[in-house]
């Protein structure tokens, strides 16, 4: 702690599973784990590392070299990479010509390049579509349908059967839900919707339907990062704040306010508007724009409305 440094100390065997301790253990043995070169970014969770580099005019070589750094820090640190379960993803929109990247190589043996790797439980294409996540999505669902129908056989409770919806079928298709809903095509979301409208005949009783969760979830993730100064995107967001008679917001403006007048549920819509800026990965960042709102010329914002948008900035 500041110029104080304590007794070393040899440990054989690594923190236990669950300890309160292995995040901030995790955190000072990797510290120093981190990209050398501006094109490069290292990212760290537990044992699985990856290494995204951004190439430009051709020039692999600051790429190259952070995986020779990675290598190296791993050697120094006593971790031995595993080859067989190191996988390179190259994603290249350009139509101009077919480009030969270098293979990389660690440990003397080179690293296998796929069209699609499985990373945090999310399955990411070379095309950047989430066609075969949602497929691969919808075949486990599917299959857990059939323990579904059993217990409704037996003639569980309908509250029973709705908690094992929840625990193994929605936790299945709900999955990292906020980094590929929002790209995904209708025909997916059509595919994913039928595994609940299944469940629903099943189970005799209304579910949560796919893009409820999604909203809410993207705007529980937005809280959290307007709520977290140290957070890198918290600049990025800002909160509903009233200015005089305007309402101020962030991205996606809308431009007809008219669909308030048909709608039951102001807020709702509202907020449907705001989520719509979410549509990329967990962590996508988006730049400010401002949507103004004057209610003395809309005689469909009324109090009730406008009490429901200050609930919804109150956290």
């Amino acid at each position: 702690m500041g110029r104080h440094v304590s007794a070393s100390l040899t440990l054989s065997n690594g923190a236990p599973q669950g300890c309160v301790l292995s995040p901030l253990l995790y955190s000072l043995y990797t510290y120093d784990c981190v990209a050398v070169t501006n094109s490069t970014t290292i990212i760290k969770f537990t044992d699985d590392t990856v290494v995204v580099g951004l190439i430009s005019d051709n020039n692999e070589t600051a790429y190259l070299e952070e995986i020779r750094n990675l290598e190296n820090w791993c050697q120094r640190n006593n971790l031995l990479l595993n080859i067989s379960k190191t996988k390179e993803l190259i994603v290249d929109f350009s139509t101009k010509q077919e480009r030969n990247y270098q293979t990389p190589v660690i440990n003397k043996s080179p690293v296998e390049r796929v069209d699609s790797f499985r990373y945090l439980g999310v399955h990411i294409t070379q095309d950047l579509s989430w066609s075969c996540h949602i497929n691969i999505m919808v075949k486990k669902a599917r299959q857990r349908l059939y323990h579904l129908r059993r217990l409704r056989d037996f003639r569980l409770p309908s509250k029973v059967l709705r908690n094992f919806y929840s625990c193994t079928i929605e936790s299945i298709l709900t999955g990292n839900i906020a980094s590929w809903f929002g790209n995904s095509t209708m025909q997916d979301r059509r595919a994913l919707q039928r595994v609940v409208r299944s469940a629903e005949r099943i189970i005799h009783a209304k579910l949560p339907d796919l893009h409820s969760i999604y909203s809410k979830r993207c705007w529980t993730k937005a809280r959290k990062i307007m709520k977290d100064l140290s957070h890198p995107n918290n600049g990025l967001f800002s909160l509903f704040r009233f200015v005089g008679p305007l309402w101020a917001n962030i991205k996606n403006p809308v431009k007809d306010w008219g669909i308030f007048r048909s709608c039951s549920d102001y807020s709702k819509v509202f907020t449907e508007a705001i989520i719509g800026f979410i549509r990329r990965l967990a962590d996508d960042t988006v730049q400010k724009t401002i949507i103004r709102m004057f209610p003395k010329q809309k005689p469909w914002v009324d109090k009730t409305f406008h009490n429901n948008l200050r609930s919804l900035t109150s956290a």
